[in-house]
């Protein structure tokens, strides 16, 4: 997802503020984009704080999960305004629970053809 996003950050700015937090610490985040060759997407890093605890992007026993808040400025407030909070719903027999795709296009992609997700592919930071 991060991928199709970082080619798509220069028009996403001009409507909103986009940016990826992840708790690793900033220098390793960095790292990572230089070799997946994001130029565009703006990387904050959570290590030190309690930003993933806080908006539910970290289990109580410290496991990070995906999520997607959405922040809403207020006048001079910043105020929490949208989460995705579908990883842990309750899901179909032989569906996958549905979360942050809503935003990923290779989902979105697959959900247009006959034979839909599938349930045997998952995205990999690499393919052999």
């Amino acid at each position: 997802m991060l991928d199709a996003l970082d080619g798509a950050a220069q028009h996403i700015a001009q409507r909103v503020n986009l940016v990826v937090v992840a708790k690793a610490p900033l220098p390793r985040i960095l790292v990572h984009a230089q070799a997946r060759g994001w130029r565009g997407l703006r990387l904050l890093s959570s290590a030190g704080n309690t930003y993933n605890r806080d908006y539910f992007g970290e289990s109580a026993e410290g496991a990070q999960m995906p999520m997607l808040n959405v922040f809403r400025r207020d006048g001079e407030v910043i105020r929490h305004f949208w989460g995705s909070e579908l990883l842990d719903a309750p899901t179909e027999s032989g569906q996958d629970p549905r979360h942050i795709d809503s935003i990923d296009p290779q989902w979105n992609l697959f959900d247009f053809t006959p034979e839909g997700r599938g349930t045997d592919w998952y995205p990999e930071l690499s393919y052999s």
